[in-house]
């Protein structure tokens, strides 16, 4: 075991720079002076490299020898009755590649996803495949909603329509949160135009992952569902 292993400094054979004596020789170069070294150049260079790495060696193997996780599903809240809640999905022509992409890794994690469309990017209208995933959620055939279009802003407007859906649009992790946690929130609504792949995917994983946070939340999203049933029965 020697002083590296240990953490402390490297003990300097006799005549060999520290890092810091590197760095000084060759930031400080009076004028006329000769050139650094060849050595010199070595010494500032593994004098930056144990700046940014440490004293641990580099391991080319790391990669095979602990291979990245496979993806796993979001935790499933306990509002939602366990991982045999079924997911509907679905998209305009705008929201169609991320759609897919969205649903195969559904898919991939365990969920059973019904897909509702719309199957291509041909040109086709929100409303239709919008008011088809709220349907879905609204009758209980699925437990949550996932509708992709442009801005996502149509689509929400349409599923929020349909009594017993509260859709969100979210943009971020945090309105993903906050959109399950305060408003309880059943379906969600992503514009394909605004969030790339990655930042999709992270979205949809934290807004399945959140549960529900009930206390005082819960009376003002009473209230949200009082003023849809009042105006339902005019």
């Amino acid at each position: 075991m020697n002083n590296t292993s240990l953490g402390l400094p490297r003990r300097l054979e006799p005549g060999v720079r520290s890092p810091a004596q590197s760095r000084t020789a060759f930031v400080q170069h009076p004028p006329g002076a000769p050139l650094p070294s060849e050595s010199d150049v070595r010494e500032l260079v593994a004098a930056i490299v144990d700046g940014v790495i440490g004293q641990e060696p580099y391991r080319t193997d790391d990669t095979a020898s602990n291979p990245a996780p496979a993806p796993s599903a979001p935790s499933i809240p306990a509002d939602v009755g366990g991982k045999g809640s079924k997911i509907a999905i679905g998209a305009d022509h705008g929201g169609y590649p991320l759609k897919e992409r969205l649903l195969f890794r559904l898919r991939e994690v365990g969920f059973e996803v019904i897909d509702c469309g719309t199957d291509s990017s041909e040109a086709v209208d929100y409303p239709v495949f919008a008011a088809a995933v709220a349907r879905k959620v609204a009758d209980g055939s699925c437990t949550w909603g996932i509708i992709v279009d442009g801005a996502g802003i149509g689509s929400a407007m349409v599923a929020n329509k349909v009594p017993g859906v509260r859709a969100a649009l979210c943009y971020d992790i945090s309105t993903a949160r906050n959109s399950r946690e305060h408003n309880h929130a059943n379906v969600l609504t992503l514009g394909a135009a605004l969030v790339g792949d990655g930042l999709a995917w992270q979205i949809v994983q934290e807004w399945l992952a959140v549960e529900w946070g009930g206390d005082r939340h819960a009376r003002r999203v009473a209230m949200i569902m009082d003023l849809e049933q009042e105006y339902s029965t005019r």
